[in-house]
């Protein structure tokens, strides 16, 4: 029997902000060359990494980490970074204020140090120190927690998290591993996933229908802040016609059980 392979912990955010008449989200098209998820629209995220843990060792370095424990401030850090590498968006403070930095400023940082970042040239600890900067991680709220299934190659123990965008971040991929980005209503997604417009990985088609039953970001930040998260790792077997995935019904999504092809 092949051994299950390790569980690597990672994070996403959902980044929201309202639209003209619906929630819209920041998704990006995966680079068609990344091994995992490889041309599908997700939303910014990754592994968290050894940097991650040496940034939860500097309490300077973040603000709204209270009362999370250190396991859940790294998660955290790390969907913080990874977006700002994949996007460009900032969750963060200058240190002394209670105020998002800026898009100007956000811009500023993207533009000296996000390409040394992607290229493991600078740490973002190094970032966040030099520039006098604080994670926000207050602003993070669980909204979803999803394990890879047993008998996969690649297993992850992800994290998400919806996020208010910061005023006028507008966010752009990074050319490296995401060849395109959009702000999207959740609706607009899953029905691009229905069509072939996107290729859609079940957690986040799973996510995006239920974001899409919200109908601003307070009311999504809200419904997220009062709910209980369940761990969801789904279930696969084999059926006579393809695959099918089982879910806890618990966990609060659109079903239960769900017919997968082969690419699903």
């Amino acid at each position: 029997m092949a051994e299950t392979a390790a569980v690597r912990p990672a994070s996403t955010i959902l980044l929201l902000r309202d639209g003209a008449t619906d929630i819209e989200v920041f998704m990006m098209v995966r680079h068609h060359q990344i091994e995992f998820n490889s041309g599908a629209l997700v939303f910014p995220g990754g592994s968290v990494d050894a940097g991650d843990q040496e940034i939860v060792a500097r309490s300077d370095l973040y603000s709204g980490g209270e009362g999370l424990s250190e396991s859940d401030r790294g998660f955290r850090i790390a969907a913080i970074r990874e977006t700002f590498e994949e996007s460009g968006i900032l969750l963060a403070r200058q240190k002394g204020s209670t105020a998002p930095v800026d898009a100007r400023r956000a811009g500023e940082l993207a533009d000296a140090h996000r390409v040394a970042l992607n290229e493991h040239k600078i740490s973002f600890l190094s970032i966040l120190a030099d520039n006098g900067l604080q994670l926000a991680l207050d602003t993070l709220v669980p909204y979803a927690h999803w394990i890879t299934p047993e008998g996969m190659p690649k297993r992850f123990d992800t994290w998400f998290f919806l996020a208010a965008a910061p005023p006028d971040q507008l966010g752009a991929h990074d050319g490296r591993e995401s060849t395109d980005s959009i702000w999207v209503s959740p609706r607009e997604a899953v029905e691009g996933g229905k069509t072939g417009r996107f290729i859609l990985p079940f957690p986040t088609t799973r996510n995006l229908i239920r974001l899409a039953m919200q109908p601003n970001v307070t009311a999504a930040l809200g419904h997220a802040r009062d709910m209980s998260i369940v761990t969801v790792m789904p279930v696969m077997t084999k059926t006579a016609t393809g695959r099918q995935l089982r879910i806890p019904r618990e966990a609060g999504y659109d079903g239960e059980v769900f017919d997968v092809s082969a690419a699903g």
